[in-house]
């Protein structure tokens, strides 16, 4: 048999979601973090002419209170996403292979813990 005991109950969450519960309201929120976001991986990339750390951008798309922020990045070359390749590496054209470098992860998560934190802070206020 399993038992499940809870102590307390979710009333600041249920207070924050509530608060929260519309467009208008979240936006600016994931506005911020969007940004954040950019600062974050264009501080991260690494720089050769600074084309692809300054092509960075994010996208917010809300359906049906679901949220999601798309960070892109536009430097393309020959149909090849520079970002993609200076993350995961790339063969050369004498065959040789330029070994990749994970920067965009640490960025986005850094990005996603502050937003965490600051929600934190919210619900904690209600």
């Amino acid at each position: 048999m399993i038992s499940v005991k809870q102590k307390g109950d979710f009333k600041r969450t249920e207070m924050f979601l509530k608060k929260y519960n519309n467009d208008s309201d979240i936006l600016p929120i994931l506005e911020k973090y969007g940004k954040r976001g950019v600062e974050l991986l264009s501080q991260a990339t690494p720089i050769d002419s600074s084309k692809t750390s300054l092509s960075w951008s994010y996208e917010i798309e809300s359906n049906r209170n679901e949220y999601h922020i798309y960070f892109t990045n536009s430097n393309i070359v020959n149909g090849t996403n520079i970002a993609i390749i200076l993350q995961y590496g790339h063969g050369t054209r004498n065959g040789g292979y330029v070994k990749g470098r994970d920067y965009i992860n640490p960025a986005i998560k850094q990005a996603f813990m502050e937003m965490r934190d600051e929600l934190i802070k919210e619900v904690k206020k209600a």
